[in-house]
């Protein structure tokens, strides 16, 4: 094989994950408007210089936009929010199985149009002058659904060009596009959210629209179409670059020493049913885990600008300013959970640590972080870090290697289910999360932070018998949570009788994410002399 051709061959990895990267960018950016106009939908209209012309008896509410100038106008929101979060969640677990049967470059081009079509709808809104919660709750449920071509098909075509080595840290650079996506659209939403609001959907709405059209011209999805060889998956070696994840049999977990002779699995082509993705080890645990880690992200990227308005008393446009900081604490933590999860060989030990260190974090960024800015910056970019770390790892590196795990025996056309079922379950943390926030903000700011520590706390949850605490604490929490520990109590027991279930392993008592951890341990020990 010539040097040229391998050159060639590297221009266009490169490409890929550049190109990729910006698609998934758009996504984001289109995704991220709604949470900033919030605080121009509903205003504290005291403040507001009311023009002389206007002649308005309700002077409470003369400047909101109808139907969000009532009175349970969060609860309005969360309507919103949910209506795009539960049609992205359950649009996702199909999503992934329509990804591994129609050439990607189509369903990415069709998926991106279609959302940018949607996401100037609900901007045009403002210049049709609608006020009917029907139509923008419509147009976000669309959103939801078209939104849900984007990340299978984009994790799918990077794993298809990218092998196991150093995929932590290249998934996790890559990854930032959440981040970057978020920032970008908070800026660009910001620019027009004081003046006309619907121009902060209709500039997002035709950039992501402008990106579809690129994919369908640009994208190649595999290696092969341009005589490239394909990255090898599943060789076997003693601390070797294209382990895998989790393995079968004597071999141990990420990275521990394997007895097995080297040998490589032959590709299969045929596509995994949704069933034999789910029996893949690993996989319903770092669905389960990412659940609650996306449910404490997706929360901040839904309330986090209004919070600042009003704890801190911003303007709309400065809330959002400051709000990106939190994402760029998530590009670094997700470049470090990348680099260590690499070096260590232990993507669940490196989100076990992260997630229980973000729980005093967020603790203390409620209590003291308002005292000043210097204060507000600091606790944004680390919580940022340390809540988007362990969600940016699960859903990139450990989704590419579960969709490519040996016990696939090579077939390459997985990955875009298992990452479809990950993301889709998280995604029903992401819907839980902002709908509990509306509900919950009522009452106080800080029961919402009560909720989202739990939420990391649950993300780690060792064994079913952990309920019993849970329940206990049932009788310190009040009212609405109350009602998320006993929900998220049926779902882990829900999840560790199916894991008991599918690993055979007939007790009740069945782990979860230190399930992971405790394997990965237990391999390290294994290398010391």
């Amino acid at each position: 094989m010539s040097l040229c051709f391998i050159c060639s061959c590297c221009r266009y990895r490169g490409f890929i994950l550049l190109l990729t990267f910006l698609f998934y960018t758009a996504y984001h950016l289109s995704r991220k408007p709604i949470s900033i106009v919030k605080s121009e939908l509903h205003r504290n209209c005291s403040l507001v210089i009311r023009p002389a012309y206007l002649n308005i008896t309700d002077n409470d509410t003369w400047c909101d936009w109808a139907p969000f100038d009532q009175v349970n106008y969060q609860t309005l929101f969360g309507v919103l929010d949910n209506s795009f979060l539960v049609a992205y969640a359950i649009g996702m677990f199909f999503s992934g199985i329509f990804g591994e049967r129609l050439p990607l470059r189509y369903y990415l081009s069709f998926g991106m149009v279609m959302s940018g079509l949607f996401t100037c709808l609900f901007g045009l809104g403002y210049y049709w002058n609608i006020h009917s919660l029907g139509y923008y709750a419509f147009v976000q449920v669309m959103n939801g659904l078209m939104q849900t071509t984007g990340w299978p098909a984009v994790v799918a075509c990077v794993g298809n060009w990218f092998g196991k080595g150093k995929r932590g840290f290249i998934m996790g650079v890559w990854n930032s596009h959440t981040s970057v996506g978020n920032i970008l659209g908070s800026l660009i939403a910001g620019v027009f959210v004081s003046s006309e609001w619907g121009m902060s959907f209709i500039v997002p709405g035709l950039i992501i629209a402008a990106a579809g059209i690129l994919c369908f011209i640009f994208l190649v999805e595999k290696p092969e179409d341009v005589n490239c060889s394909s990255p090898q998956h599943h060789i076997i070696q003693e601390y070797g670059e294209t382990e895998p994840l989790l393995q079968n049999g004597n071999r141990s977990i990420n990275g521990a020493v394997s007895t097995e002779t080297p040998k490589i699995i032959q590709e299969h082509s045929e596509a995994i049913s949704f069933y034999g993705a789910l029996c893949i080890p690993g996989v319903v645990e770092f669905s389960l885990c990412l659940m609650f880690a996306k449910l404490v992200s997706y929360t901040f990227l839904y309330w986090l600008p209004l919070y600042i308005s009003n704890v801190a008393h911003f303007q709309a446009k400065q809330a959002g300013d400051m709000s990106t900081l939190f994402d760029v604490g998530g590009i670094v933590g997700g470049i470090m959970a990348g680099l260590v999860s690499d070096f260590t060989g232990g993507r669940a030990s490196t989100c076990c640590v992260m997630l229980i260190a973000a729980a005093p974090m967020l603790f203390l960024y409620n209590y003291i972080g308002q005292k000043s800015l210097g204060i507000t910056i600091g606790m944004l970019l680390l919580c940022g870090g340390l809540v988007n770390g362990p969600y940016a790892l699960i859903t990139t590196a450990v989704s590419a290697d579960l969709g490519t795990h040996e016990s696939l025996r090579g077939n390459s056309r997985a990955l875009s289910t298992v990452t479809a079922i990950i993301d889709g379950t998280g995604s029903i943390g992401a819907a839980l999360g902002p709908l509990l926030a509306g509900l919950i903000s009522p009452t106080g700011w800080n029961n919402v932070f009560y909720m989202l520590i739990s939420a990391d706390i649950l993300a780690c949850l060792v064994r079913n018998n952990a309920t019993v605490v849970l329940t206990y604490k049932i009788s310190n929490i009040s009212g609405l949570n109350s009602l998320f520990w006993l929900l998220s109590v049926v779902m882990v027991t829900t999840c560790n009788r199916f894991t008991a279930h599918k690993l055979n392993s007939g007790s009740f008592f069945s782990q979860f994410l230190t399930r992971l951890v405790f394997k990965e341990i237990k391999g390290w020990c294994g290398r010391i002399p």
